[in-house]
């Protein structure tokens, strides 16, 4: 339990966030005092409104495509109906009790204080606590201080002063029912990932995104294909920006301006970025420096401008993933266990999936990426439709790109199709331990027909210089 100093409540360690923050205290931190601060639900963004809820929709949303399109291979199916409610409640009657269990379980714990409030920085690792229950503030003070704050929604002010309801990632997927007719502002992976569920589910769905492409951070091919799949599925609207405040009609409907005129919908969506929570913890104050975006400045160690804090995760990361998330609470785990023997962070090959239909994954140098720095590169497109487990999924649309050196050396991989998120795993192994392209295609056995047998032949395809 915290001891006092100065007449506050002084702690080994402070850590701000519940999400890759609370896994850092294990069994070797036994004899510390540790305390944990969240203002939010117990669990972080990943647990209780990211990563895992939106898995747990998009399964359902594939599951009621794979019916829709059951026809295609003599299979006659149809949807009776989708259940919402049931398929919210499957997902929260799960995540809701891994929450508030996490919680009892660090309430209960020896040697470890959680307090349910608000941290912001009042000076060297001192933090005031504004309790959630609206009680008086607390000053707690610390040894180290790990920020794992994450980040929130990011609203363009046009929408957020209009008073127009709209809704983020973060309150979507607790709707009482499917909207007939849902607006998504914004082009990135979370519009196009909510996109995906809501049309399977039975949402008419029209993303308007203020660029000339949807997923514009993949490579340019990827983001090019996957619009005009996009555009055949939904009502896609190109450099959209919102151009007017939103309207609300008295029957419900909302309205929302831009160049192609106003866009009607029954509800609005609103996924246009997420912004680092360091402005709400008065960073500055305990002498930790920013980025001009917002996120805390860290070392390799993952170390703060201030002595003895730390920050991880979405607050400081360019990387607003999960798994890169979890690596940074390693090193600061390893870290603060072993100051004299420091780990740096490791984000030079960093993946990512876009669970949207069809799914995307990529790793590495886009080809725009070389082009625009001068690397000499080659590349191969490959479809899945031309490798035999592609004919029995009748796939026209999947495909995997390979950029790479004209020596062989794998420079990118982006990958559009069914199950590319897995499919890429044996890419990723490869870039970020430097096998070359040659070795990796005809050095192992590839199992017939499955699979990742495309990624065998983008291998072989690709036209590498021959000595």
């Amino acid at each position: 339990m915290a001891h006092y100093r100065g007449g506050v409540p002084h702690h080994d360690l402070v850590i701000i966030g519940t999400g890759s923050g609370n896994t850092i205290p294990d069994e070797r931190f036994a004899d510390m005092d540790v305390a944990i601060v969240e203002h939010g639900v117990y669990g972080g963004t990943c647990l209780n409104v990211g990563c895992i809820p939106t898995k747990m929709y998009v399964y359902a949303a594939d599951v009621a495509e794979t019916i829709r399109h059951a026809g295609t291979y003599g299979v006659d199916a149809s949807i009776d109906k989708i259940r919402w409610a049931d398929i919210r409640d499957r997902v929260f009657g799960r995540i809701d009790p891994i929450s508030a269990g996490g919680q009892r379980y660090r309430q209960g714990q020896t040697g470890t204080t959680v307090y349910l409030g608000h941290a912001r920085f009042t000076g060297d690792r001192t933090l005031d606590v504004a309790p959630t229950d609206g009680g008086p503030p607390v000053t707690v003070t610390g040894d180290r201080v790990v920020v794992a704050a994450g980040a929130r929604p990011g609203i363009p002010e046009i929408i957020a002063s209009s008073g127009v309801p709209f809704h983020t990632s973060d309150d979507v997927m607790r709707l009482d029912e499917v909207p007939r007719r849902l607006t998504i502002i914004g082009g990135g992976y979370i519009a196009a990932e909510f996109a995906h569920v809501f049309s399977a589910l039975g949402a008419e769905v029209t993303i308007a995104t203020r660029g000339p492409a949807l997923l514009r951070e993949q490579d340019e091919e990827i983001s090019g294909r996957f619009t005009e799949l996009a555009a055949r599925r939904w009502t896609v609207l190109l450099e959209a920006a919102p151009t007017a405040s939103p309207e609300q009609r008295p029957d419900g409907t909302i309205l929302v301006h831009c160049r192609h005129g106003a866009i009607e919908g029954d509800a609005l969506l609103v996924a246009t970025g997420r912004i680092p929570n360091s402005d709400h913890l008065d960073a500055a104050a305990g002498g930790l420096a920013l980025h001009p975006d917002g996120r805390i400045v860290v070392d390799e160690q993952q170390r703060t401008t201030a002595p003895g804090v730390w920050a991880l995760g979405d607050v400081s990361s360019e990387h607003q993933l999960k798994h890169v998330a979890n690596h940074e609470a390693a090193v600061v785990r390893h870290n603060l266990l072993h100051p004299d023997e420091p780990r740096r962070t490791n984000n030079a090959h960093v993946p990512s999936a876009v669970f949207t239909d069809p799914q995307i994954a990529s790793i590495g140098l886009r080809e725009q990426d070389c082009r625009d720095r001068g690397i000499p590169y080659v590349t191969k497109v490959q479809r899945y439709g031309d490798v035999a487990f592609g004919w029995a999924m009748e796939d026209t649309t999947g495909v995997v790109k390979l950029v790479a050196s004209p020596d062989g050396t794998l420079l990118g991989a982006h990958l559009m199709g069914p199950e590319a998120s897995s499919l890429i795993q044996p890419l990723i192994q490869a870039i970020t331990f430097g096998l070359d392209a040659r070795t990796m295609a005809e050095k192992q056995y590839w199992i017939h027909p499955a699979l990742p047998e495309v990624i065998e032949n983008a291998l072989l395809g690709l036209p590498l210089d021959r000595v």
